[in-house]
């Protein structure tokens, strides 16, 4: 572990190097950001009936990053983080468990190329379709491979732009041809309107050749097509109020599929709706927002959303990742911030499984206090 610590300093170590050369300075930009948690888990049951035992634990997570614009138009970027390198969807670490020494992964590194209305990047960055929560895809999980979005603005009352996002994306490599690889693409329109308080982004995600359990466990591939409807609204600037909707229908047909238990081959819905009051960017700013989550367990590809919401994971299969869909609940966010980039959050989450795969449903309780800073 320390040797992986010690070469994911050493990749940023040239950046710094640069940063002594006043002449490109100005290209060359770092950020970092810290969050430590206290959170209480409780009323957790697990699907043989049992319950898990409560759960207090202090967490932390910190990420630094730089990026170097070479020229006008390309630039290059690169990110590391704590956390298990193989747990993709959870960076933070829990104090006591890790005493001795701090494991550390490479988050992200990419070149990016942005020309008048197009942009691309190839490499490992941030999920590049329009979203507004974690219910589908994790803000943690860094895809691999090559997006590309053109973007056109309109002097138009009823439509101020147009953007196209679109991207194949590999998350595992057969050695082969790429057909055969685990791999999603998608291709996504996002519209805004209304002078930019309406936003519209419908879109569609292929996903091929997918484990049913990450990490080397699985015992069947699947595939996923997943329509997705979703619009955001602000409904006044000041106070900020806004709302927004998600629907997910997976038209991938799992029936008579063998290897998936009958009472899930329907199972391919979701739909997320929250309404937020507010808003975190200066000193003295609140926000409140209620979140309702109903995703069926083929709405999503499981271990690829956020696991922030439940204690369900693959650990009986030999993975550390999450399992979260096939479960609706409810999320209360309310926060303050104490200074540009540093704010307090509490939330609370409720949940309860749809579709028990034991003799009953599992649920569970949390809540958690963030302090999150940012440089």
């Amino acid at each position: 572990m320390k040797k992986t610590t010690y070469l994911l300093l050493f990749l940023l170590f040239p950046f710094y190097l640069i940063a002594q050369n006043d002449s490109i300075q100005k290209k060359l930009k770092f950020s970092a950001d810290f969050r430590f948690r206290v959170e209480q888990d409780w009323d957790s049951q697990k699907s043989d009936g049992t319950n898990r035992d409560d759960r207090t634990r202090l967490r932390y997570r910190a990420r630094l990053g730089a990026t170097y614009d070479f020229k006008d138009w390309v630039s290059f970027g690169m990110r590391i983080r704590t956390g298990q390198p193989n747990k993709q969807q959870d960076p933070q670490l829990t104090l006591g468990d890790q005493f001795s020494s701090v494991p550390i992964a490479l988050d992200k590194i990419y070149a990016s190329f942005n020309y008048n209305w197009l942009s691309a990047w190839i490499g490992k960055n941030s999920f590049p379709f329009e979203k507004q929560n974690e219910l589908f895809w994790s803000d943690n999980v860094s895809p691999e491979g090559v997006s590309l979005s053109g973007k056109f603005n309109f002097e138009n009352a009823f439509l101020q732009s147009l953007k196209v996002n679109t991207g194949h994306f590999i998350f595992a490599t057969s050695g082969a041809s790429l057909s055969k690889d685990s791999y999603f693409e998608g291709i996504q329109l996002v519209s805004t309107h209304w002078q930019n308080r309406i936003k519209f982004f419908p879109a569609f995600y292929y996903f091929k050749n997918m484990p049913n359990i990450p990490d080397g466990g699985d015992t069947f591939n699947i595939d996923y097509s997943i329509v997705h409807i979703g619009t955001k609204v602000d409904i006044f600037k000041s106070p900020k109020i806004g709302v927004g909707f998600d629907y997910y229908q997976n038209v991938q047909d799992y029936n008579g599929n063998d290897s998936i238990p009958k009472q899930l081959q329907s199972q391919k819905t979701g739909y997320v709706a929250n309404a937020s009051i507010g808003k975190l960017s200066k000193k003295g700013d609140w926000k409140v927002q209620l979140t309702y989550s109903y995703m069926e367990r083929f709405a999503a590809v499981d271990y690829l959303a956020q696991n922030d919401w439940v204690r369900w994971d693959y650990s009986g299969a030999g993975s550390p990742d999450g399992r979260l869909t096939n479960f609706k609940g409810l999320e209360i966010m309310a926060g303050y911030s104490l200074a540009e980039n540093m704010d307090l959050r509490m939330r609370f989450f409720t949940v309860e499984q749809l579709i028990p795969y034991g003799i009953t449903k599992e649920n569970g309780n949390r809540i958690r206090l963030d302090f999150n800073i940012g440089f």
